[in-house]
């Protein structure tokens, strides 16, 4: 296929010229930077160029657009301006962070072939003790090219992997291991084939590289193998195979770790097809003197055992705790150490003390060489480290380190050990095992060097293993006790000395065989096998590949998306050389994305399907790594410390260190699932958001959730969020927003503090009646938001919005840290709720400034609801142009907002449009009177497409909900909060309370509907509101409008008279149902109401339509926002309620409801709820109809909301089995009726064939799983 060039070539003469950006710092008053936790007050300027991190101190950032790549390395610092400041006006800023000169940087950012300059600056620096901020500077720089790795530019190929036969072992270490033919067999390899043509294919088990321009193999890589007897063509069983083997312990820097994070084992490929295999070579040794001789090598040993996360979040693992050990020893032996050379020691260490200073003393030898000093933590900071990095003298070949923690006394102080590493100078002498040897001086000095082994009579040979792929050998083939040979120096060489005293024994797993498989040569092939570029990847574990392949074709029906389901087996088999790594998984998905066919046909969505866990190795119990993520480096910070799936999403070359500047190039999320029933449960309900019953008016609602204001800081918790409320009211009038300022209802004491029941409330009947988004800005954390508990995991579990699922919006600390196994979160229980809940989150995993929140929340919502534009991104897409947008790029706390659920998913955002065109038969254009109370008013409709086109041939139902007035409302200061002396109250206006809502049906592009407005408007004469949502007949299509062309207010003073109250009758679960059934312990109200002018819903005082529980009057169930009329009858209408958890035993309900001349009527059912654990219980057997000719349902009420197994034996009156039906009650989240008529009979046998007429006995059994219970019944019945 044809390549395409990233950028436009660039004329070689700009890289010359220097470019110049001049900048002002508006200083501002101090910020104070909160979380859930802890506050830190520093000086303030600009939000837009605002940021601060515990590790890098304040930062004055800016990003702007760029035509070139940048010279990263070019930029120069000039025409400073500075003003001095006070000790005091640092407030809280640790004066350890604030640098004696100014740290800058000027980096690339790159967002889909987008550049940007991004740069950053320390705005304060300490001159010789006078601390001074800049108030102006200039920066110059360069542009130049940036850094590409072979890795960008790999076309597509097949994998070796693709044909032939495979088998797999493992190595845990390093070094030269003997395959024996038993063993070679013992892994399914024929071993009867010419061993010739026996390959080892593997690429080591070092972890893969992070950044995306550092070189690793594109495929498995064929090693040079020695194999001893294979010279006949045939394999005998002396022969064997010696090969180098690089395994999974050896440092790595990106890191700082001895030990693979992932994985205890490195895994090697065995195929016998084609031609010979690669067999290693002799080493050429330059001819001519040595310029170096050489008889010693550097070895580095290392100590580090993985055992314990301190904090539970990062990748930095620990081993041994200091607690009533306090002392503990740590033994290396360096035989014929160099004690004249000095060694190189590394001690990371950690405390954990949240009352005293502790500290760790490192005796080397028995003699203290250090001590290490931790600091008192506390949150967000949990733990401390401190390293010991400095060289040491070893006068002896055993090395004895004692490390002493001292707790200061604090039982409940800790200390902890990374790891021990020591390099030191040995003599080149053979000891009887094996090892690899290289001395850093050779890399140094070019020429020839010789290298003199001693004690080397048992050594066969010497391999040069620098190139692992390509291991040549030199053969002591006199077998001298002195073994010489030459090299080329001037580079850094490997060698490892190989004894038949001393080779390593590899081992397997149960399934060594490898499938064939070909992800790079098939990715891009549609069914026809022809070219197609992929929109969007789901990586999935391979238990859930089922479930994921269900989500992909969701996908591809709704939004025709070429989507690829790729296994997370296939993936480090092709691209990490089948060891479990994050970098193949990014690898795959960049291939990917390079190789399509334009820039604008690059893949835009990834989905991780599975959970993760900030454990790699499944070391905790009930461990949820499922599909890998990223874990910072950082692990003992709860705001710089993350968790990221943006690491798979960045694709340019300068990326994958997860730096300030790196963009994201794709839409990722990420499927929430521990178990396979849990990814059905989870793709039921994204398959559900896009079926009919999910279509409806909840569509059209925003609810904004405010914490209260504990702290005078905190209005802007209010403000913010009243704010996007606002901003959402202006750019999409179509959608009506619900605001719950937490602070403007009544909060009341409670023996676990101070609590707002009503909002908790106001909550959970929000997301029950429905809405599209739900927004929460405020504090939370993993057990609920805010520290009153307006919203629990308990609530998060309870909520019933069947089919009417939202997306939660929650920049809070720690709502959905889902990457600790052992605690789950209210965000997760929000995700998972089956029959309610989310359909996504944009969640925060980790502690977040609310200084970021803030901004993010501003930011998200612009790409969220397309401010300016009816053409809607998909949610993850929103979030991604969010994290690169200006406004956040600047912190890094961005990549603690995370995406749970489909990144491909659209919200379900009605088209427009829908057009008030008539009130009372006269054009809206020319209607000027107010709706007055007791109005009976006529309204009429139009349909419209997005173009203003008319849709004469639109046919469907609208649903009108009228609204009165805006309220002026405000807070109520329950924690008297002040600022400047006065209390701090929010004014803030919400959407008028609802006259009237109901349906009417839309005929070839027409509607009209009638109503009585209620005599509980507001009185005073202002702006309503129409809105409109419709669903079209058979098709699944919505559309939306709305007007403020209206008036309301007044009264109707000739109105006809009215006296009696509305009809109500009432059910449980379902219209069946008769008073003093059973019911399941959450049973759903169903109220049926009539009345000549309609129902009031406008909240007059003392009119709300409410249900009583058994007389409790103080907790009434206020359910107006749960009405709405029938179709073209604003008469009638009908509410349905799902109560929560009631107690088992009788009940009565009482509902009032008032009609809009305020009249009332009150209607009362008794039903009797049953234990769930309890027993199982089936009432009102019976089958229907009955008598029948050939159709019968079987029809009985039960107490269960599980799905039970059904079974219905039919017999003749003597005894004889004629027909067993079995089948199961319909369950899921769309059934909420205790009435089954799940089982159907057509009259015949269980061969077919038609009965006879007369009297039958059925058996009706019904068993629930769950309680291990079975009931059953016995009826009769008639053939005619």
């Amino acid at each position: 296929m044809k390549k395409y060039l990233l950028l436009p070539l660039i004329v070689c003469s700009l890289f010359g010229f220097s470019q110049q950006k001049q900048f002002n710092i508006s200083w501002e008053s101090p910020r104070t930077l909160e979380t859930s936790t802890a506050s830190l007050e520093v000086p303030g300027f600009d939000k837009k160029h605002f940021n601060f991190t515990y590790k890098k101190g304040l930062i004055f950032f800016s990003q702007w657009e760029e035509s070139n790549y940048i010279n990263e390395n070019s930029v120069v610092l000039s025409q400073v301006s500075y003003s001095n400041m006070t000790v005091s006006e640092l407030k809280q800023l640790p004066l350890e962070l604030i640098p004696n000169a100014p740290k800058l940087s000027l980096k690339n950012a790159i967002d889909r072939d987008e550049i940007s300059a991004y740069f950053e600056i320390t705005p304060i620096i300490n001159d010789r003790g006078i601390y001074k901020k800049m108030t102006s500077f200039t920066i110059t720089y360069q542009y130049g090219n940036l850094s590409r790795s072979a890795q960008s530019t790999q076309e597509i190929t097949n994998s070796i992997l693709n044909t032939g036969t495979w088998h797999r072992f493992y190595v845990d270490k390093s070094g030269v291991f003997r395959l024996s033919k038993s063993f070679l067999s013992s892994i399914g390899v024929n071993t009867n084939v010419d061993p010739r043509t026996i390959k080892i294919y593997g690429n080591g088990g070092a972890m893969l590289p992070l950044a995306n321009n550092e070189y690793y193999p594109f495929d498995l890589t064929e090693n040079a193998i020695r194999f001893v007897g294979e010279e006949d063509g045939v394999f005998n069983n002396e022969d064997f195979i010696l090969f180098y083997a690089e395994g999974p312990t050896g440092y790595n820097e990106d890191s700082d770790t001895n030990l693979n994070l992932y994985s205890n084992k490195s895994y090697y490929y065995v195929n016998t097809q084609g031609a010979f295999g690669k067999r290693i070579q002799s080493l050429n040794q330059p001819d001519g003197s040595p310029t170096i001789d050489v008889n010693t090598f550097q070895d580095y040993q290392f100590y580090e055992v993985d055992e314990n996360n301190l904090a539970k979040i990062g990748r930095r693992w620990f081993g041994e705790r200091f607690d009533i050990e306090n002392e503990q020893d740590f033994s290396f032996n360096f035989p014929n150490i160099i004690a004249s050379e000095p060694a190189k020691m590394k001690v990371i260490t950690a405390g954990v003390s949240e009352s005293t200073i502790t500290d760790m003393k490192i005796l080397l030898n028995g003699t203290l060489i250090s001590t290490l000093g931790f600091v008192i933590v506390d949150d967000p900071i949990l733990a401390d480290s401190k390293t010991f990095d400095q060289e040491v003298d070893l006068p002896s070949s055993d090395v004895a380190v004692k490390l002493i923690f001292n707790n200061n006394s604090n039982p409940s102080a800790f200390g902890y050990l990374d790891y021990i590493s020591i390099e030191a100078t040995r003599g080149l002498i053979f000891e009887g095992t094996q090892f690899r040897f290289r001395n850093d001086d050779v890399a140094l000095n070019p020429g020839i060097v010789e290298y003199t082994i001693g004690n080397a009579s048992s050594i066969q040979e010497v391999w040069d293993i620098t190139d692992k792929y390509n291991v040549q050998r030199v053969v002591n083939s006199d077998q001298s006790a002195n073994f010489s040979f030459k090299d080329v120096a001037g580079t850094n060489k490997n060698y490892v000395t190989v004894s038949s005293i001393d080779y390593y024994q590899p081992s397997r797993d149960a399934n060594t065989s490898v499938s064939n498989q070909n992800i790079k040569g098939t990715i891009f092939q549609n069914a026809q096998g022809e070219f197609q570029d992929v929109d969007y990847i789901i990586v999935s574990h391979n238990n859930f590949v089922t479930q994921a392949e269900r989500l992909a074709q969701i996908n591809r029906e709704q939004y025709n998306l070429n989507v690829k389901v790729v296994t997370l087996n296939e993936i480090y088999h092709e691209f990490s050389s089948g060891n479990p790594d994050i970098s193949a998984i990014r690898n795959m998905v960049k291939y990917v994305y390079d190789n399509a066919s334009s820039p604008d046909r690059r893949m835009k969505y990834l989905c991780l399907f599975g959970d993760a866990s900030y454990d790699y190795k499944d070391r905790i119990s009930n461990n949820t790594n499922i599909v890998p993520i990223w874990n910072s480096l950082e692990s003992f910070s709860l705001t710089s410390s993350f968790i990221s799936d943006d690491f798979y999403g960045m694709m340019d070359e300068n990326e994958g260190l997860m730096q300030i500047q790196d963009r994201l190039d794709i839409a990722v999320g990420r499927i929430l699932a521990e178990s396979p029933q849990r990814a059905k449960e989870l793709v039921d309900k994204i398959d559900g958001y896009y079926q009919e019953e999910a279509f409806g008016s909840w569509r059209n609602n925003f609810v904004v959730i405010s914490d209260d204001v504990d702290k005078d800081w905190e209005i802007v918790l209010e403000s913010t969020t009243d704010a996007i409320g606002n901003e959402v009211t202006e750019e999409k009038p179509f959608m009506n927003v619900i605001k719950i300022h937490t602070d403007a209802f009544q909060q009341e004491s409670t023996a676990s503090g101070e609590r707002y029941p009503e909002v908790n409330k106001a909550i959970k009947d929000a997301i029950e009646v429905g809405a599209l988004v739900v927004n929460y800005f405020g504090h939370g954390g993993e057990d609920g938001l805010s520290g009153e508990r307006i919203f629990t995991k308990n609530d998060a579990q309870d909520i019933r919005n069947v089919c009417k699922f939202p997306l939660f919006v929650t920049v809070t600390c720690e709502y959905t840290k889902f990457d600790n196994p052992q605690r789950i979160t209210a965000g997760e229980f929000t995700y998972w709720n089956k029959i309610g809940g989310a359909i996504g989150l944009i969640t925060t995993t980790r502690q977040i400034f609310v200084t970021i929140g803030v901004s993010f929340n501003e930011v998200l919502d612009q790409y969220l609801f397309s401010y300016g534009s009816n053409e809607y991104p998909t949610i993850g897409e929103a979030l991604r142009r969010t994290k690169n947008d200006v406004g956040v790029v600047g912190s890094p706390q961005k990549s603690l907002v995370f995406f749970i659920g489909d990144p491909a998913m659209q919200l379900a955002f009605a088209k427009p449009e829908i057009r008030l065109t008539q009130v009372n038969d006269i054009p809206l254009s020319q209607f000027n009177e107010p709706l007055k109370a007791l109005d009976r008013v006529k309204m009429s409709g139009e349909v419209y497409d997005s173009s203003g086109n008319f849709l004469s041939n639109y046919n469907g139902v609208v649903t009108a909900t009228v609204f009165d007035k805006e309220i002026d409302r405000q807070t109520l200061g329950n924690d008297g909060t002040t600022s400047n002396g006065d209390l701090i109250i929010l004014d803030f206006k919400t959407i008028g309370e609802t006259i009237f809502k109901g349906q009417a049906t839309v005929t070839n592009g027409n509607f009209e509907f009638e109503y009585v407005v209620p005599r509980d408007i507001g009185i005073p004469v202002g702006q309503g509101k129409v809105s409109f949502y419709s669903k079209q007949d058979n098709i699944l299509d919505d559309k939306a409008g709305y007007s403020f062309d209206i008036q309301v207010g007044g009264i109707n003073e000739n109105a006809e008279e009215d006296n009696i109250g509305p009809v109500i009758n009432l059910f449980m679960n379902d219209e069946n149902f008769v008073s003093g059934g059973i019911t399941n312990e959450q049973p759903t109200l169903i109220a049926k109401l009539q009345d000549d002018n309609g129902i009031n819903t406008a909240s007059g005082i003392g009119h709300d339509i409410t249900a009583i529980i058994d007389g409790d009057e103080t907790n009434p169930f206020v359910l107006n926002d749960y009405y709405q009329a029938n179709v073209d009858d604003y008469q009638s209408g009908k509410l349905s309620y799902a109560f929560r958890e009631l107690e088992p035993g009788l009940h009565t309900l009482t509902l009032k409801a008032w009609d809009v001349y305020n009249n009332s009527s009150i209607a009362e059912i008794e039903f009797l709820v049953r234990d769930k654990d309890d027993e199982l219980v089936i009432t009102n057997v019976l089958n229907y109809p009955n008598p029948f000719i050939d159709y019968t349902e079987f029809w009985f009420n039960h107490n269960s909301s599980d799905v039970l197994d059904v079974s219905v034996q039919i017999f003749t009156v003597s005894g004889k089995l004629v027909r067993t039906l079995n089948g199961q009650t319909s369950g899921g989240s769309k059934i909420t009726s205790s009435l089954s008529k799940d089982i159907v009979w057509d009259g015949r046998d269980d061969f077919g064939e038609k009965i006879g007429k007369g009297v039958y006995v059925y058996k009706l059994k019904v068993r629930s799983n769950r309680l291990n219970k079975q009931v059953e019944k016995i009826e009769k019945l008639v053939i005619l």
